[in-house]
């Protein structure tokens, strides 16, 4: 079948100071096949895409395409060359409409036909079934929105290869749905496709074969029909893995935390209360308000009503150092925008938790930084060559690590994870549920915004569901289920 082979990466070798990002990888790419990409975070597999588009120079190595060797990439050859890339970081101009955003650069007569790009996104918008109004501003729309008009600007191309890193983090369950409908036409096409995602059942969905990359260097690369979840999960990470949820309910019956009707712009009459050492799960659709509430609840939104109560005592909380002083920390959603500082070091973002403590007559103490982020290098496993290292250079995982070591340096008793888990691999996982063990072993309460159902069914000592930003159910462990989470969560 070569002669169906439409990319060949031989021999791929890149090298970070201190670090050797890919080490002599090779891949090969067919024309109609979706072939997936598959390792942990810091596997490489980021990095390969971007030396395939020219984002990032190999040191060694070629690519080939359609019999024509390259040693390396730029963007403009690779994009000649009919190369699509959808990143996990959006890549497009907020103050742009969709429209806008997706005819970038295509002009008729030297000028800008603002008319006829509405009417051919409409009609590329239609031919896909993909729900955005050509009119709106980028800027404006939700992420799993945003993520659409990454992935129309990307097909509107007609691309020879496509490759998706992550595509379907941000979406609904119907949108991932009709991505997989757009991928089997681009399929149908002879588009040849290269799908990273750390979902293992997407890859059964969708894929036809499947490369496995562990710590920068190629480890095998199988059919799809032919392997099975524990097979690839032994090949990703190179070693065993117990148990992914290994749950024992340690709450009390002590309130550390109780919210009495809340309402924010979003949810309506929301009670709860969380008890020491439990893992409070929190369920719902996509809008249910979920985050809202919990923003609301931690001064990042406004709350609009309600009282909140840290150990039986009412807290007036009205911003995230409110919330902080009060012993409740954050670990947003979004930890590349929000949770960290990707253009700072491990040991300054992990001191920003508790600088107060580091700092005496207004000068930081450099000794006590390093010192603080040293323990929780070593506490959390962050995986670094130094801990002057970038942020924004650390995988997944390592940067959700770090977040978490900032909100454990403020010395929190209360640790909200949203999304604990989104964008990080199988072994990561693991190590993130072990850490959120330990941390109700230590007295401390989490409470757990998570839509992965199996995440949910498997940490949560309870479940909270939402809906059109209601409270609509609180199940005990020996009482939920998917079903019955799903029913709840559809209460209108």
């Amino acid at each position: 079948m070569e002669q169906d082979v439409v990319l060949s990466m031989k021999n791929i070798t890149k090298i970070y100071p201190g670090v050797r990002a890919l080490d002599d990888v090779s891949l090969e790419v067919r024309a109609g096949e979706v072939h997936a990409l598959l390792g942990e975070n810091g596997a490489g597999k980021s990095t390969l895409i971007k030396v395939l588009s020219g984002a990032v120079q190999n040191e060694g190595g070629t690519i080939v395409l359609r019999g024509k060797s390259y040693s390396h990439m730029t963007p403009a050859v690779s994009r000649t060359n009919g190369i699509e890339v959808i990143y996990q970081e959006y890549n497009l101009i907020p103050g742009l409409t969709v429209a806008e955003n997706i005819c970038l650069g295509q002009k008729m007569h030297g000028m800008v036909d603002l008319k006829g790009q509405i009417k051919r996104t409409q009609e590329l918008l239609d031919r896909y079934q993909i729900q955005l109004d050509p009119r709106a501003l980028v800027g404006q729309l939700p992420p799993a929105r945003q993520q659409l008009v990454e992935i129309a600007k990307a097909i509107s191309k007609d691309p020879e290869i496509v490759v998706m890193d992550e595509p379907t983090a941000q979406l609904s369950l119907a949108e991932v749905q009709n991505l997989y409908r757009i991928i089997r036409e681009l399929k149908a096409k002879g588009t040849a496709v290269i799908y990273i995602s750390h979902r293992l059942e997407e890859l059964f969905e969708v894929t036809d074969r499947i490369t496995i990359m562990r710590d920068g260097q190629y480890v095998d690369t199988v059919n799809t029909k032919e392997t099975n979840r524990d097979r690839l999960i032994a090949l990703m990470v190179g070693r065993e893995l117990k148990h992914t949820y290994d749950r024992t309910c340690r709450a009390t019956d002590e309130v550390v935390l109780k919210a009495d009707h809340i309402d924010s712009y979003v949810n309506t009459d929301c009670s709860f209360e969380l008890h020491r050492g439990e893992i409070l799960g929190f369920a719902g659709l996509v809008g249910a308000g979920r985050t809202e509430l919990i923003r609301a609840i931690f001064g990042a939104d406004k709350k609009l009503a309600g009282k909140v109560y840290v150990h039986g005592k009412e807290v007036h909380i009205k911003s995230p150092e409110d919330a902080i002083r009060c012993g409740i920390g954050l670990i947003p959603e979004d930890r590349k925008m929000q949770g960290c500082f990707l253009n700072q070091s491990i040991s300054w973002n992990i001191s920003m938790g508790n600088i107060r403590s580091m700092t005496k007559r207004g000068l930081v103490s450099e000794k006590k930084i390093v010192s603080e982020a040293e323990k929780y290098e070593q506490m959390l496993n962050i995986k670094t060559p130094s801990l002057k290292q970038l942020v924004r250079n650390l995988s997944g995982g390592n940067q959700q690590k770090v977040v978490l070591a900032k909100v454990l340096a403020a010395d929190t008793e209360i640790v909200i994870f949203d999304e604990p888990t989104r964008g990080i691999d199988v072994g990561a996982r693991a190590e993130i549920y072990d850490l959120m063990n330990h941390l109700v072993e230590m007295g401390k309460s989490i409470i757990m915004i998570s839509s992965d159902m199996e995440e949910l069914l498997g940490m949560s000592d309870r479940v909270i569901i939402l809906a059109d930003g209601r409270i609509t159910g609180i199940l005990n462990r020996n009482e939920y289920s998917q079903e019955r989470i799903l029913d709840l969560a559809s209460e209108a």
